[in-house]
């Protein structure tokens, strides 16, 4: 039987863990999720690289280092003020800030520190500035129809966050 493997133009069904440098799960999805194999679909392009020629049952697991994964580190994405200029809703440790920039372009910043009556918000991306560890496990791979190929995303899935 000739099993179809993972190539251009075919969805392709994952499930998918990011690894911090330690090895630590920072993120997991257990539930499917299909994208069109080189067609745009917001997969890291060193992912879709090293799962070209897998086969439905393989595990796959790339080392990115910060360039190919979430960039490097960017000390000016981190911001310091008094405790009192912050609305209490975001006085805790991990909570979540929209900020918008001058260009009107929003990115969520995270509370990362709480000391001496000061709150530190950070947005960069957890794993920036470190190599990201992606273990991806291939679930099924079938052909892709028109509109799926137009979007780079299955239609019957969520896209994946890889990006």
């Amino acid at each position: 039987m000739n099993q179809q493997v993972v190539q251009s133009g075919l969805v392709v069904y994952i499930t998918y863990s990011i690894l911090d440098q330690a090895g630590n799960v920072v993120e997991q999805h257990d539930l499917p999720v299909g994208y069109v194999q080189g067609a745009n679909s917001g997969l890291l392009p060193s992912i879709e690289s090293a799962l070209v020629g897998k086969k439905i049952g393989d595990r796959v697991e790339v080392t990115l280092p910060p360039e190919d994964a979430f960039g490097e580190y960017d000390p000016e994405l981190t911001f310091t003020d008094e405790i009192d200029n912050v609305p209490p809703q975001f006085r805790r440790l991990g909570a979540q800030v929209e900020m918008a920039g001058e260009n009107g372009a929003t990115r969520t910043f995270y509370v990362t520190r709480i000391e001496d009556g000061k709150l530190t918000v950070d947005g960069n991306h957890p794993l920036a500035g470190q190599n990201a560890t992606c273990v991806v496990s291939i679930l099924n791979i079938r052909a892709a129809t028109a509109d799926e190929l137009a979007s780079g995303m299955a239609a019957d899935s969520a896209p994946p966050q890889l990006h």
